[in-house]
């Protein structure tokens, strides 16, 4: 057992409301009373919800939630370039957040942002982004999925297996970022994802799972960790993406997995946090790729806490919500970001759908205040979500803010009577329900579908997939 290492938490104070109109992007076009002002101009979105229930709602939310917007007494009188970039920060998503009012998810716009790689070329500003096929396909296709989860979109799924395939390294056994560019683990994960979403069962029957295995080995390091590529850099994103990988595939084994929740034990920094390897510093992206791996390896409910000293864990997680943004930070004294709705609320979904010690009710964190967030801060006037304002959306932060968004409106548990006990199945095992009233209030124009918390897919995609090459007999690895 470790000991606990004394520390100071600090926070951003509340910043006043601005009145300044320029730093509200989208409250122009309805007034502060819900009356939508779009019937001067019939293509302009809703930008609030009119229903009083929800206004009223949303208003006891915010008093519910209070706890989380007490200004605090303790401010840092030392100005630096950082301070001064959190007191900007804090500033416009002040302006934005209006307290009594839930603004409408623009689900339309962002459609329209999210189909744009799946049916028009990319400019070639894109070119960069080569080795990042497979990430161009699956960030919006997982965004689209629990955006819409019932739309149809057989024209785009017919030509995503051969798109996908075509990264696939014949000589290596697993995927590239690109057409024949050399297998590397991140590339795997985003090309299976991919291909589960498509749910292109001939395309699926095309790998090379014993292939696909022997390269999974190759990147295997003796310490129990994985490089993202023969010869890469060994860190907790590669751990995910092996493990998820395999769990997809069904090919984990003893072998494959030796020694890797011991690595990952030694990844959690005395903040409490997850490092990308041993020593490293704590980071909310990797704080999700090493508890979910925990996930893949065993029943989250026994391994959570044999592997992690969870009090720590949920010390360093609690303290990435801020105010008065309510979005997470990743790291210690660094700003909110969207993407962080996913890396850092998942952690809190994972948590508390395994663990009975911990429940959303503990107000350890306010789903409502990253909702707020999500809808007033990240959602972005050209279609897409995005880092935080004053930034521009992209595809990677739709993903993950909008996950953040599913992860708020819904409670995930881990139920271990869904499948049977063994490994490879344990990450299937999850179940969810809308999230009560008391703790977060969804309008049913913001609500987004569900996703299995541990492989960011849409509910359902990643177990069809495993359950495919479940059916199949076990290859000799």
């Amino acid at each position: 057992m470790r000991p606990r290492v004394p520390r100071a938490v600090f926070r951003p104070r509340v910043v006043s409301r601005s009145s300044d109109s320029s730093a509200s992007i989208e409250s122009t076009t309805t007034s502060l009373d819900g009356t939508p002002t779009a019937k001067k101009n019939p293509r302009t979105p809703k930008t609030f919800s009119t229903n009083p229930n929800i206004r009223m709602a949303a208003a006891m939310t915010v008093e519910q939630n209070k706890v989380h917007n007490e200004e605090l007494s303790v401010v840092d009188s030392l100005i630096t370039e950082s301070s001064a970039t959190q007191e900007e920060t804090a500033r416009l998503c002040a302006g934005l957040i209006l307290d009594g009012q839930l603004p409408v998810l623009q689900r339309q716009l962002h459609t329209d942002f999210l189909n744009i790689p799946m049916t028009f070329q990319l400019p070639p500003t894109f070119t960069g982004l080569d080795a990042s096929k497979p990430w161009l396909m699956y960030w919006p296709m997982h965004a689209l999925g629990i955006l819409d989860p019932d739309r149809q979109t057989d024209d785009i799924f017919s030509r995503i297996g051969p798109s996908v395939m075509a990264c696939f390294d014949e000589k290596e056994g697993g995927f590239g970022g690109g057409n024949g560019q050399t297998a590397h683990l991140a590339a795997t994960y985003a090309s299976l994802n991919v291909l589960a979403i498509s749910g292109d069962k001939q395309a699926w029957a095309q790998i090379n799972r014993g292939k696909l295995y022997k390269w999974l080995m190759s990147v295997k390091r003796p310490d129990g960790g994985f490089s993202m590529h023969v010869g890469g850099e060994e860190d907790v994103r590669a751990v995910y993406c092996a493990l998820a990988s395999a769990a997809l595939m069904n090919i984990i084994t003893p072998e494959l997995v030796e020694g890797t929740a011991e690595w990952i034990s030694r990844c959690q920094t005395y903040e409490g946090g997850i490092g990308g390897a041993p020593g490293n510093e704590a980071h909310g992206g990797y704080a999700f790729c090493g508890l979910a791996a925990l996930c893949i390896l065993g029943n989250p409910v026994d391994m959570i806490p044999k592997y992690l000293d969870v009090g720590d864990f949920v010390h360093w997680l609690s303290a990435r919500q801020y105010q008065p943004e309510g979005g997470f930070s990743g790291r210690t004294n660094k700003l909110v970001d969207g993407c962080y709705s996913w890396w850092v609320g998942g952690c809190w979904s994972i948590l508390e759908g395994a663990l009975p010690g911990i429940t959303v009710k503990d107000v350890l964190w306010s789903k409502a205040d990253l909702q707020k967030y999500i809808l007033f801060c990240c959602q972005s006037p050209r279609g897409g979500l995005r880092d935080k304002p004053g930034k521009s959306s992209d595809f990677y932060h739709s993903c993950y803010a909008l996950s953040g968004l599913s992860e708020v409106q819904h409670r995930y548990s881990f139920n271990p009577k869904l499948r049977v006990a063994k490994s490879g199945e344990w990450s299937f095992m999850w179940t969810c329900e809308l999230e009560s009233p008391d703790i977060v209030i969804i309008d049913e124009q913001n609500i987004v579908g569900p996703l299995n918390p541990v492989h960011v897919l849409p509910s359902g995609v990643g177990e069809r997939m495993h359950d495919f090459y479940a059916s199949f007999e076990m290859l000799e690895l």
